[in-house]
């Protein structure tokens, strides 16, 4: 059994219901939740013309590789109504940072360290944003990042990161 920290976003429409679909395709699609943080209210990041973000973190333990469980999370995207930039699927681009339905990134998968082409973990931008690190400490504050060798609750306190993240 594999476990694995997933966070989920959504800055459209009713957020908490998407967060709520989501996990509860997680369960269906992908393993049994263990765990899972609180809701955030964040400022966007990157692209700031936009909403702001319920997000969670979710703790799984599957048995799917981490290709696979990458496949079910896009497949859980597309079917809460997920564009991603440059995909014109449904006839329109969407814009990189830019608004979303839901959004699901794989942050660890157990200690392993994957660079892909379509796939790399740990996520590479986690210990420079406070939105995924505050519910990540939540419930995985002793964790420790494979590759910068410190845990979650050191990384938030380094955390440059200045956007404001309240719990909901």
């Amino acid at each position: 059994m594999n476990t694995v920290y997933l966070l989920l976003g959504s800055n459209m429409g009713k957020r908490e219901g998407f967060l709520s679909q989501a996990i509860e395709l997680i369960k269906k699609n992908t393993g049994k939740i263990i765990s899972k943080s609180s809701l955030y209210e964040t400022a966007p990041w990157g692209n700031t013309n936009q909403n702001n973000f319920i997000n969670q973190v979710v703790c799984i333990e599957t048995t799917l590789s981490p290709e696979a469980l990458l496949s079910e999370i896009l497949s859980i995207e597309k079917k809460l109504g997920r564009t991603r930039p440059f995909d014109s699927a449904q006839g329109e681009k969407s814009t990189k940072w830019g608004a979303r339905i839901i959004d699901i990134d794989i942050l660890f998968y157990n200690q392993q360290i994957l660079k892909s082409p379509n796939l790399q973990i740990p996520h590479p931008h986690l210990h420079e944003r406070r939105f995924a690190l505050v519910p990540l400490a939540e419930i995985a504050e002793e964790f420790i990042h494979p590759v910068l060798k410190k845990t979650i609750a050191q990384l938030l306190t380094d955390c440059k990161d200045g956007l404001k993240v309240f719990l909901r």
